[in-house]
């Protein structure tokens, strides 16, 4: 099941453009980037997996939870932004939610 949701992940980056993913000067908290061990792509397909839609914004950062350094992902789905954030040293989705009136 892992293998089809990878697999289901990769085509709809591809078919969307979004393969095309900003360099890490493109990302706010690049600076963080020799930090984690998951690259960005990596990330990006996991959270596409999790929520599909559009990103509209990324970032890296340290926050609470799985290892304290986290890709979070602005995602547009369905008329609605969700925050999906996942675990930069492991890879696992952390969040996944609607996003609050107080985004980040």
């Amino acid at each position: 099941m892992r293998k089809f949701i990878c697999i289901a992940a990769v085509a709809m980056l591809v078919a969307t453009g979004a393969s095309a993913a900003p360099s890490h000067h493109g990302l706010k908290g690049a600076r963080l980037a020799p930090m984690a061990k998951v690259s960005l792509a990596t990330a990006r397909a996991r959270a596409l997996a999790a929520r599909p839609g559009v990103i509209t914004d990324q970032e890296l950062e340290k926050e609470s939870g799985g290892t304290g350094l986290r890709y979070s992902f602005d995602i547009k789905s369905n008329g609605k932004t969700f925050e999906v954030g996942v675990d930069a040293r492991t890879g696992k989705v952390l969040e996944n939610g609607v996003e609050g009136p107080n985004a980040d």
